[in-house]
């Protein structure tokens, strides 16, 4: 069977660009329905997509944040070079963690993190969400039951130096938050059980905008642009979007 993998995706939609960035082990899925529907309301829209990521799990835990990031920054030149001078960022998770440190670092129209974490729950819930990645990546590929025991049995002994280095890089964001000056809109999750659901609180009390929202979506869990209310994120965002000086 050939694997269709998930790659960085660009939607022209107008002038005014939109940088997509998905979460940790996660990968351009996670907002190519937002994207898709920004282009066709006159956004372009790019999304890029992490080393590691989409990948086997082998392969992500021999990444960091570092490397991300670097992705991230290439993604918001990729737009600049198309010749977008405006650039507004929203990101998942990670990438509302990415998309707040590019608050800070370059110029940017707007922010949306959604579902960004401020501080971890622990580093043993972060594993187990990269050793969930993995057993599905496997299944993904087809293999046998035996076949994925085997493997993640090797799998669970690899160091997880990544998980340290990422707790690191949020820690640094949490400590700049209160740089940003761009509008931002915090958007929440109520059944996020990935994160701290007070990052949202910490984020809205501590960006410098005036212009800022938050707004918790009720019946949605952390990868709330795949979730119930994935309609209505669609629709607050893009209103965000058009609030803004462009």
């Amino acid at each position: 069977m050939k694997i269709v993998l998930p790659k960085p995706f660009t939607f022209e939609g107008g002038g005014k660009a939109v940088l997509l960035l998905h979460g940790f082990t996660g990968n351009t899925a996670d907002v190519r329905m937002l994207g898709r529907y920004l282009s066709e309301r006159g956004y372009t829209c790019h999304a890029p997509q992490y080393k590691g990521h989409g990948v086997p799990p082998e392969e992500l835990v021999k990444t960091g944040p570092d490397d991300w990031w670097k992705d991230v920054l290439a993604g918001y030149n990729f737009l600049k070079e198309k010749g977008h001078t405006d650039i507004a960022v929203a990101g998942l998770s990670l990438g509302g963690v990415f998309s707040l440190k590019l608050g800070y670092t370059v110029p940017v129209k707007g922010i949306v993190p959604m579902c960004a974490p401020m501080y971890i729950k622990s580093e043993e819930i972060m594993y187990q969400g990269v050793l969930e990645y993995a057993k599905n990546y496997k299944k993904f590929e087809g293999k046998t039951p035996a076949q994925i025991e085997e493997e993640m049995g090797k799998f669970a002994k690899t160091p997880m130096d990544t998980l340290k280095a990422l707790q690191e890089l949020i820690s640094e964001v949490r400590n700049n938050v209160d740089m940003i000056y761009s509008p931002t809109f915090i958007a929440q999750a109520r059944h996020d059980n990935m994160i701290n659901t007070d990052s949202a609180n910490i984020i809205f009390n501590e960006v410098e905008t005036d212009h800022k929202e938050l707004k918790w979506y009720e019946e949605s869990g952390h990868v709330i642009t795949l979730d119930k209310e994935k309609e209505q994120l669609h629709e607050d965002v893009f209103q965000f979007l058009e609030s803004l000086d462009w």
